[in-house]
């Protein structure tokens, strides 16, 4: 769980941000009594820690509040996150609308070093719901992504075995920050996986739809070809991808056939079966993913990255 390390605001624009320890937030508003309050899109700027320390490696003695962030926290990188993700801590709930910013080189960090992080590592919210919050308070994220996890497995199906790769991919989706509002447990039928495949696209019950089994050599072994069956354009990067990475742990990744691919605005991909398999390819490809699905869902437009 990340956690807030300072909250930090400024009584007048082009002063610099103090930390005050604890803060009233005010829905559609901002932090109470910081200059940069207003009904507009960026009422509570963020910034990493992690960032902020590393700026300071490079000699630079740098206070928070410095780079004009109102929250200072550690265990997100807020910078790879997409538009509409939404925060959470306490009763206050915020709404990322804007990454970046214009950079202006007079300020005073970027005469010092000749760089300033905020430009590319802060974000920017409005707020949705007020509350207080003080230093130490527990943040955590969710995207504006749902996820859907879907097993093929006959004996799973049947009860004779457990199904140990959907609850991997559930907890990896979860601690990603990916509501799961869906799971399914079916057989190895190709016509009831792409009968389920298309209807959470169409009644856009999922963005990200991930499917575990049914991807080897098996006569039963139909995933593929029931994901093909419904979507209307293939990515062929992301199993590229996964078959790439894996070959460099197993030479057996080159007998997985995974597909991947979009119908409406889901995104469909195959992981293996294999509960280790499913673990190192889906950490590996989820990064990336949600830069793709802000694409696919028109939020990448408003991203103001620098």
């Amino acid at each position: 769980m990340a956690t807030i390390m300072a909250i930090c605001t400024s009584p007048g624009k082009g002063t610099q941000k103090k930390d005050v320890g604890k803060a009233r937030f005010i829905a559609d508003w901002g932090v109470d009594g910081d200059a940069h309050a207003g009904k507009w899109h960026r009422q509570v700027s963020l910034l990493s820690l992690e960032k902020i320390e590393a700026f300071r490696a490079r000699g630079a003695e740098v206070a928070y509040g410095a780079f004009g962030e109102n929250l200072v926290v550690s265990g997100i990188d807020f910078a790879k996150l997409p538009i509409g993700t939404r925060f959470y801590a306490g009763d206050v709930v915020l709404e990322l609308t804007q990454i970046g910013k214009e950079c202006h080189h007079g300020c005073e960090i970027f005469q010092k070093m000749g760089d300033c992080i905020m430009p590319r590592e802060g974000v920017f919210s409005k707020v949705l719901q007020g509350g207080d919050l003080s230093v130490g308070d527990e943040i955590r994220y969710e995207l504006p992504f749902r996820a859907s996890v879907i097993t093929l497995s006959d004996s799973g199906a049947a009860g004779t075995r457990a199904d140990r790769s959907g609850p991997i991919i559930q907890e990896i989706l979860k601690e990603n920050g990916y509501p799961v509002v869906h799971t399914a447990l079916l057989p190895d039928d190709p016509d009831q996986l792409s009968a389920l495949l298309a209807q959470l696209a169409d009644e856009h019950t999922a963005d990200l739809i991930l499917t575990t089994g049914g991807t080897g050599f098996s006569p039963r072994d139909r995933t593929p070809e029931a994901t093909r069956a419904v979507i209307e354009r293939e990515t062929p990067g992301i199993p590229e991808a996964m078959r790439a990475f894996s070959l460099q742990i197993t030479p057996r990744a080159m007998l997985t056939r995974a597909a991947a691919g979009i119908r409406k605005e889901s995104l469909i991909i195959n992981l293996p079966g294999s509960p280790k398999a499913v673990r190192e390819c889906l950490e590996y490809i989820l990064p990336s993913l949600s830069h793709g699905l802000a694409i696919l869902k028109g939020l990448d437009g408003n991203c103001a990255r620098a």
